[in-house]
């Protein structure tokens, strides 16, 4: 959400086909975040064997890169523990001082370890030092929630996100890969940042999530719909989409691939990748008072051969 914006909720009315849609719009606060956690902490890899288990620092327990530092009496931190404990030995209160521990570095070296997202999918094992570039890249990695609507902190697979859209962000679900939603705002001139509710679609098997807003591009106040696929890129490169928005004649459109979500919601907007309709066309399309947005997005959505 743009900063300063205001979230507003969607109520979505439907026709006996389920491909139309009226959004009328009703405030919903911001600060409000859901408790549910998407999968719970993933990150640390836990073993039975000793030599794992000295890597792990006594803090956070978290695994040890280079520099590892111990204490006079061996006890060993990570760096960033380091920083946080005052030079002071959280085990035997000595000060640390700028001691290495060379032999533990060196042991790590010879290791090889599993990516820390394993449990989600990825069976590969990596020398320990080179474990962390691949799990900045891994395809298996968690998830942020891509509800726009509200900071959510909530991390997880594609299942587990359906699932807390859903329950914790009350997110209307459809299924179709077709879709015709009017958007409706009375005082638009008053709204200059706000996110419309979140739609989810379930097309091919997959999901996908239809934004819509109002911002200010530069001095302009604008609208804008965009798409994007609840997965890698990758897989987002398989599918195509389209959008019109028209009235009296006219028509805008927009044509392109939908972003991974794996782009955050403010990267899409502020990259400009989706269908932009300025303010003054967008109440021209609305009728002649121009004093309510009344807007119609017609969409579809398909699969490249």
């Amino acid at each position: 959400m743009a900063p300063g914006g205001s979230a507003l909720k969607e109520a979505l009315e439907s026709n006996s086909t389920g491909l139309d849609y009226e959004v009328k719009m009703s405030r919903v606060e911001t600060n409000s975040k859901p408790t549910k956690s998407g999968s719970g902490p993933i990150g640390k890899f836990h073993s039975s064997n000793g030599v794992y288990e000295l890597l792990e620092c006594l803090v956070c327990t978290n695994l040890m890169y280079p520099p590892i530092h111990q204490c006079p009496n061996g006890h060993t931190l990570c760096s960033s523990c380091k920083l946080r404990v005052q030079n002071t030995c959280p085990t035997c209160r000595y000060e640390l001082g700028n001691i290495r521990c060379l032999a533990l570095e060196k042991v790590a070296e010879s290791l090889e370890v599993p990516c820390r997202y394993q449990n989600l999918g990825c069976h590969d094992i990596f020398p320990y030092y080179s474990k962390l570039k691949h799990e900045q890249h891994c395809r298996f990695r968690s998830y942020n929630c891509p509800y726009a609507g509200s900071e959510c902190s909530v991390t997880g697979d594609i299942p587990t996100l359906v699932d807390h859209l859903k329950d914790d962000h009350k997110v209307d679900m459809h299924d179709g890969c077709t879709f015709n939603h009017r958007y409706v705002k009375s005082n638009p001139h008053e709204v200059e940042n706000a996110t419309w509710m979140l739609t989810v679609f379930n097309c091919f098997g997959r999901q996908f999530c239809l934004h819509f807003e109002a911002f200010q591009l530069g001095m302009a106040p604008v609208y804008m719909a965009f798409l994007r696929f609840m997965g890698d890129e990758n897989e987002a490169k398989k599918f195509s989409y389209s959008l019109e928005v028209g009235a009296h004649s006219r028509k805008l459109t927009w044509q392109g691939i939908p972003r991974s979500i794996r782009d955050s919601h403010r990267k899409v907007r502020d990259s400009q990748d989706g269908l932009i309709i300025p303010r003054n066309l967008a109440l021209y399309f609305s009728g002649s008072d121009k004093e309510e947005l009344k807007l119609r997005v017609t969409g579809r959505i398909w699969k490249e051969e």
